[in-house]
């Protein structure tokens, strides 16, 4: 375990260096929210390293609501809040307005799209879903543990609150927060079990992606390639039919959650 730390700091020292990058737009995870960039510590690390977070993206009627333009530095974040148990073409086209919004403060700038775990697929999909308007000035995608080829565990989860007759009256009255939040999210969990035809993923997958720079951050384990929700082969954007061997890849030693170290390299990997 310890070599695999030493492995992953030698990487931060060394990892390849792309061209600059003037706005990310952090797409949070499934049961997340755009305070998850900043209770995980990434948003510290980021700014310490010279990326300033800007604020949350919210929903409005009819637009994004982009925070007010206080930040000053030349590196800027934004975080969006997205309904993260709504299918995933619901929350891509928030995604999408959000771009259009921050190229209308931010004309001129590049911008690199960050999405962690469902947030990678979601960012992704706007990629595809926006067209010539949604990703005009978008760079760069960068995801952290995204299951681009889906997961088991989102069966699972649909599996475990399919239930009905008098076993799910028990599992209603009994079976608290994370039960009935996991039964509320049907349309994201069926959006992210593994690919197969009919499936948005699968959909996803086939479509024509814009030529821009793609970047994997895939998790490693002690106990193998991927982390407890996602496998890693999921995860690497190389195993997208339609991105083969166009994605750069990096093998990190941590779980599924945001760690502060993902700041580190994010602003490595965007500098």
């Amino acid at each position: 375990m310890r070599s695999l730390f030493v492995a992953f700091f030698l990487l931060l020292a060394c990892v390849s260096q792309a061209a600059r990058a003037d706005i990310a737009l952090l797409v949070h995870g499934y049961l997340g929210n755009a305070a998850s960039w900043e209770f995980s510590g990434v948003n510290a690390a980021l700014a310490g390293n010279g990326w300033l977070h800007a604020g949350p993206i919210l929903p409005g009627f009819g637009a994004p609501l982009l925070p007010p333009p206080t930040v000053a530095a030349a590196r800027k974040t934004y975080s969006i809040e997205l309904p993260s148990t709504a299918p995933l073409m619901v929350q891509a086209d928030m995604v999408v307005a959000a771009l259009q919004a921050i190229k209308g403060r931010h004309a001129n700038e590049s911008i690199t799209l960050v999405g962690h775990s469902a947030g990678g697929v979601v960012a992704r999909m706007a990629l595809i879903r926006g067209g010539a308007t949604g990703i005009k000035g978008a760079t760069r995608l960068i995801t952290i543990a995204s299951p681009h080829l889906g997961t088991v565990r989102a069966l699972q989860a649909l599996d475990a609150t399919h239930d009905g007759g008098p076993i799910g009256f028990v599992k209603d009255v009994f079976g608290g927060r994370d039960y009935h939040a996991v039964k509320d999210s049907w349309p994201v969990l069926l959006d992210l079990s593994p690919a197969a035809p009919g499936s948005a993923l699968f959909w996803l997958n086939a479509q024509p992606h814009p030529a821009i720079q793609y970047i994997s951050i895939v998790r490693a384990t002690p106990v193998g390639l991927g982390d407890f929700l996602v496998p890693g082969f999921s995860q690497d954007l190389n195993n997208v039919p339609q991105l083969a061997g166009k994605a750069a890849t990096y093998v990190v030693p941590a779980d599924h959650a945001l760690v502060p170290a993902d700041g580190v390299m994010l602003a490595r990997l965007m500098r």
